[in-house]
């Protein structure tokens, strides 16, 4: 399966290594802000039409926020399937609306990998049966929150015990804290929505892994998961678990048993 990447960064590093690993797939092209290249490793393009060109299986974006907004109508227009890393960009209502408005009128498919969070296929699952509440609380270590629009005029370096940064709806988390809140956006797409999902964001100094706790009620009963993650040791503010999602959905699109 031919992959192409938009962006270079810890998780495309990550999905590289596994391509060169694997004798069923390989990295064709990057859309990259440089076009340079490593060693011996595939091209680097700053042209979307490169990648185009390039006519890969599939395309995965791991750049950001800016990518999808930039990138992912044109990719689904001309009929290529997308797997969108920066879920927290779909939570600004106007960009959702027209990829997966685009999605459905073509034959591109948009892709949405579980990312940091375990128990979304339950979650998706109870969705159909009628869903009441999805709660979400993520603790990091103060410094991972560093740089998002939600802690300006927080000093960071000053918090000494827990302390709650945000609480409110999926949909505002993803706005303020766009590096961080991906786990928010793919849970409030897999269960109630960005506005009635329920999200608290804690800094905590103790914290050494980035913590997710999911908590679901519904008609199916209720479930609670806790992840407590190894951070990325190429990126803190993400977790080693994401690239290891988007390589597994990766795995199942040829693999013959699909978990």
């Amino acid at each position: 399966m031919k992959l192409a990447l938009i962006g270079h960064g810890a998780i495309a590093r990550q999905i590289l290594k596994h391509c060169e690993r694997s004798p069923r797939h390989e990295v064709a092209i990057i859309l990259d802000v440089a076009d340079t290249r490593a060693p011996g490793g595939p091209p680097v393009t700053t042209r979307l039409a490169d990648v185009l060109a390039a006519k890969p299986d599939l395309i995965v974006e791991c750049a950001g926020h800016g990518a999808v907004d930039a990138h992912a109508v044109a990719i689904l227009e001309a009929g290529f399937d997308l797997l969108i890393v920066s879920i927290g960009a779909l939570a600004d209502r106007e960009l959702r609306d027209k990829v997966f408005k685009t999605a459905e009128r073509t034959k591109g498919r948009v892709l949405l990998p579980a990312g940091a969070v375990a128990g979304i296929d339950g979650l998706v699952a109870a969705r159909y049966g009628g869903l009441d509440t999805v709660r979400l609380r993520s603790r990091k270590a103060p410094l991972s929150w560093g740089g998002a629009p939600g802690v300006a005029g927080i000093d960071l370096s000053a918090i000494k015990t827990t302390t709650v940064i945000f609480a409110g709806a999926a949909d505002e988390a993803a706005r303020l804290f766009p590096k961080n809140a991906n786990v928010a956006a793919t849970v409030a797409l897999a269960g109630l929505g960005f506005s009635r999902t329920a999200v608290e964001l804690v800094a905590d100094p103790a914290a050494s892994r980035n913590i997710h706790e999911l908590e679901v009620e519904g008609a199916f009963g209720r479930f609670k998961i806790v992840l407590e993650n190894v951070p990325s040791p190429d990126n803190p503010k993400t977790s080693a678990l994401t690239a290891l999602s988007i390589i597994r959905l990766i795995e199942n699109r040829e693999s013959p048993i699909v978990m």
